[in-house]
């Protein structure tokens, strides 16, 4: 399960999806996760996961390899559906003592479910086709206009970069320490809910102390490089648009637009 993780790592590839700047994939995305909570019928569902297919064909990236990284999440999607399920109030389909099913439930839930997968895996192509280096460019740029109120742009760029790195080295860092726990005699298997929770414990210890260490050598290693921020440092690749940016600025805009015209207006999106 550790190992279906797919957030945060890189997927090489030398694909169109690929090659576009890392600032239309950004706000592409942005764009797509505002366009799944603006439609509210079938034939808008129908059109994003055409609009999310068509990406992933592009991409290159197979999709086995996506559907693995929604592994780990399945237990928190169980959780938001049967949750928006049992707690939406409305004509009663089924009840059974203090629990009911609603006919709004049963649409938000399925709602629910299908905007989570979709959102998941639209995220899961942008950093898949998309570098870290790349992907801090690409915000910072976004970001830039911020500096004029004193944000710190480069700072959290970067925050979010060195996070997103992490997540695969912690990822096997994790594997490691689990594999030397159950050769060790630790089962983090059976067991009730309560006994699964005390055995993460030899396993959640190591694994603090490690991220910590491994932080620490990487601040070492900023301040030894003389890493002072953002003042008088230059790109050693210089972000900018062609072509095929802009012809996927458009697809993008399109299927917002589109996606408006199937739904609902943006300010009734939000009560959803």
């Amino acid at each position: 399960m550790i190992r279906d993780i797919t957030l945060g790592q890189y997927y090489h590839a030398e694909s169109e999806v690929h090659k576009l700047d890392p600032r239309t994939k950004v706000v592409g995305t942005f764009v797509f996760i505002i366009a799944l909570f603006c439609v509210s019928n079938v034939w808008g569902y129908i059109l994003a996961a055409v609009y999310l297919a068509l990406v992933i064909k592009l991409s290159t990236v197979p999709f086995k390899y996506m559907i693995k990284g929604m592994k780990p999440i399945l237990f928190l999607m169980m959780i938001t559906v049967l949750f928006n399920l049992f707690l939406t109030a409305g004509e009663p389909v089924w009840s059974w003592w203090k629990l009911s099913i609603s006919r709004e439930g049963i649409i938000v839930a399925c709602k629910m479910a299908v905007r989570l997968t979709f959102l998941i895996m639209g995220s899961s192509v942008m950093t898949l086709t998309t570098t870290p280096n790349s992907l801090t460019d690409g915000l910072e740029r976004l970001l830039r206009p911020l500096k004029k109120i004193k944000v710190p742009v480069h700072e959290i760029s970067m925050m979010m970069s060195i996070a997103l790195r992490f997540i695969p080295i912690l990822i096997e860092e994790t594997d490691k320490i689990m594999k030397a726990q159950m050769a060790r005699g630790a089962d983090f298997e059976s067991g009730n809910l309560i006994k699964k929770a005390k055995s993460l414990v030899p396993l959640l210890v190591p694994l603090f102390i490690s991220a910590f260490r491994r932080a620490n050598d990487l601040a070492m290693a900023m301040e030894a490089r003389c890493y002072h921020g953002d003042e008088g440092r230059t790109k050693m690749k210089p972000l900018h648009y062609d072509k095929r940016d802009y012809f996927a600025y458009l697809a993008i805009w399109l299927m917002f637009a589109i996606c408006i015209a199937f739904g609902r207006s943006l300010w009734w999106a939000w009560w959803l």
